[in-house]
This record gives C-alpha cells, sequence and structure tokens, in this order.
C-alpha cells in the first residue's frame, strides 16, 4: 500500500464524518422558520441537532479506536433503517447508507491499522 493510500484510508472515514454531520445539521435549520420566541427556538435547535451529536461523539471515540466507528456507525444505520425503510425508502438512501459506508472504512481502517500506523520502538 503506497502511502497516499494509506492516508487516504485514515482520513476518509473521518472527513465523510464530518460532511454527515454538516448535512444532518442542515435538517435543524427549518426551526428558524416556525417563529417561536428566542427559548423555543434554541430548544427546538437542540433537539433537531441531536443526531448529529451522537454522530460527532461516535467520530470522536471511532478516531481513536476505528473498531468503535465501526459498530456504532454499522449499528446506527442498521437502527435507522429498520426504522425508517417501511415508511420512507428514500430516508434510508440519505441517512442509513452513509453510515454503513463510514462504518466499513472505518472497519477497513482498523483491520489495515498495522500498517497505516507501524508501531515505533
Amino acid at each position: 500500500m503506497s502511502p497516499l493510500q494509506k492516508r487516504i484510508l485514515f482520513w476518509l472515514p473521518r472527513v465523510l464524518t464530518i460532511a454527515f454531520a454538516f448535512f444532518l445539521s442542515i435538517f435543524a435549520l427549518d426551526v428558524f422558520s416556525e417563529g417561536l420566541g428566542f427559548w423555543q427556538t434554541a430548544l427546538a435547535l437542540t433537539m433537531h441537532l441531536i443526531p448529529t451529536f451522537l454522530v460527532v461523539a461516535i467520530l470522536l471515540a471511532a478516531w481513536r479506536w476505528e473498531w468503535t466507528g465501526a459498530v456504532l456507525f454499522a449499528a446506527a444505520g442498521i437502527l435507522y433503517a429498520v426504522k425508517a425503510l417501511p415508511r420512507h425508502p428514500s430516508w434510508f438512501l440519505g441517512i442509513s447508507v452513509p453510515l454503513l459506508i463510514v462504518a466499513g472504512l472505518f472497519l477497513l481502517d482498523w483491520v489495515k491499522r498495522a500498517e497505516l500506523r507501524p508501531t515505533r520502538r
């Protein structure tokens, strides 16, 4: 594996997760069109950003322990698919598929960990 491929494999799941967190955050912007007061808007915004907070929390754990990211992102993708697929198949494509892709990339990163970051003596 070339040094460039190693760097891409290390950074790709992390960058995609950050991009996915921004994507999820966009859905929270609809609270500003509801005409609520300041505190109600702040509460609604916080509630809408809970999925983003969860993705960022999993990313923080996965940054150090890739297998954790693989397991948690896969679990989140499967759980969301089970809930959304019967009613909204397109939501599955927009939310679950990216989570499962990121889970696979973190799994690959974990499997190749020794090759990506050799131990120092």
